[in-house]
């Protein structure tokens, strides 16, 4: 007996690996981009950290430059701020000394014309001499002394403007006299500057 099967062959059936799930790889591709801006975004704020770093440690080397500029600054400063001091110093001295100078003249003037033009029984105590002002302090015997002794200095080239402060009287045991103080202006003579014409005049 012939059998006949009238059911088409079949197919072998062929086993499929399972796949990935397609929302999961969208996820993945999704999160890619993000991480890789997350990495930048790391990257550039580590560079910026280097280099304000850099620029940080840039100042500060400045800032040591210029604080030790300062301190030999300061002592060049101090140096001649000393320099200064001792130049006033100096010069202060060296104008005292001008003027001694040129007041050792005029006082060894002063006291020759004051002695020749002294009365006999006329004794001067004490002469202060400043900005030409002389106040002269002394004793005599009379008031008539004293009158000869002005009239002697209101005569002479050196003395003007003489004029008496006072006269008292004083005792002692044995002894009257007075006690006198006047002033009085001392002028150096004005002594005319010959030309060449008036030279040549005085030898004709």
């Amino acid at each position: 007996m012939i059998r006949i099967n009238l059911l088409k062959p079949g197919k072998k059936e062929v086993s499929e690996a399972p796949g990935v799930p397609e929302p999961e790889l969208k996820g993945k591709k999704r999160q890619f981009p993000y991480m890789l801006i997350f990495l930048l975004v790391i990257i550039l704020i580590g560079a910026l950290f280097l280099l304000q770093k850099r620029e940080l440690n840039s100042e500060k080397a400045l800032l040591q430059d210029a604080k030790a500029e300062k301190q030999s600054l300061q002592y060049v400063l101090t140096k001649l701020e000393d320099l200064e001091r001792q130049k006033q110093v100096l010069s202060r001295k060296i104008n005292l000394i001008t003027r001694l100078k040129s007041r050792q003249g005029v006082g060894v003037i002063i006291m020759d014309e004051l002695s020749k033009n002294l009365p006999d029984w006329v004794w001067l105590t004490e002469l202060d001499f400043k900005d030409y002002n002389l106040l002269i302090k002394g004793k005599s015997l009379s008031n008539n002394l004293i009158a000869d002794f002005i009239s002697n200095l209101e005569e002479n080239q050196y003395f003007k403007n003489v004029d008496l402060i006072s006269s008292t009287l004083r005792e002692t045991k044995n002894n009257k006299y007075l006690e006198f103080s006047m002033n009085a202006s001392f002028v150096l003579p004005y002594t005319p500057i010959q030309t060449e014409e008036s030279v040549k005049e005085n030898s004709q």
